[in-house]
């Protein structure tokens, strides 16, 4: 169980929307760099899933004001060392979903992320700022929003959304922004 908004206890029902960010890079607790679309939606889900490089405890304190959080630690996330987790499995309207921040290199992703979380039904992750959103081994989805601040080589910087429900990956979706 996570702990949400005043510390009130949080029961995941058997549908819920989850906001999916990665690579934030806030240095400060200010949102103020995000899209607003995105502030917006991350409020709106039941909860968010942070793939890696929140970069900050400001930030992350800032994100859980706006409800529950399940965050892994990215390679730039330095202060939140010893806070964060390098990988979770969590069961989301009895969806197993894996997070972690970097998958290596694309050849082989699918494979190796099979191998390491077998029953994962979906796998978050970020590191790269590049939207990933395709199925993998055994029907296993894989799923980067890409970043919403820094979009590199890509024309728009990004979000995701998924909706789970009664143990099914019911819609994911690569939001531009």
């Amino acid at each position: 169980m996570a702990v949400g908004p005043a510390g009130r206890p949080f029961t995941y029902r058997l549908a819920v929307r989850v906001a999916v960010l990665a690579d934030t890079h806030l240095r400060s607790p200010d949102l103020g760099r995000l899209p607003r679309e995105a502030v917006r939606a991350v409020a709106r889900a039941d909860l968010l899933v942070h793939a890696g490089d929140v970069v900050s405890v400001g930030a992350l304190d800032a994100f859980c004001e706006l409800g529950p959080v399940h965050a892994v630690l990215g390679n730039n996330d330095r202060e939140l060392a010893g806070v964060l987790p390098e990988s979770l499995v969590l069961d989301l309207a009895g969806v197993t979903v894996a997070v972690l921040h970097d998958t290596g290199r694309r050849p082989g992703r699918a494979a190796r992320l099979r191998r390491r979380f077998p029953s994962a039904d979906l796998v978050v992750f970020g590191h790269s700022h590049v939207p990933v959103d395709e199925m993998g081994l055994g029907g296993q989805v894989l799923f980067n929003p890409g970043s919403p601040t820094q979009r590199r080589t890509q024309p728009r910087c990004s979000f995701g959304l998924l909706d789970l429900e009664d143990g099914q990956v019911v819609r994911h979706r690569i939001v531009p922004v």
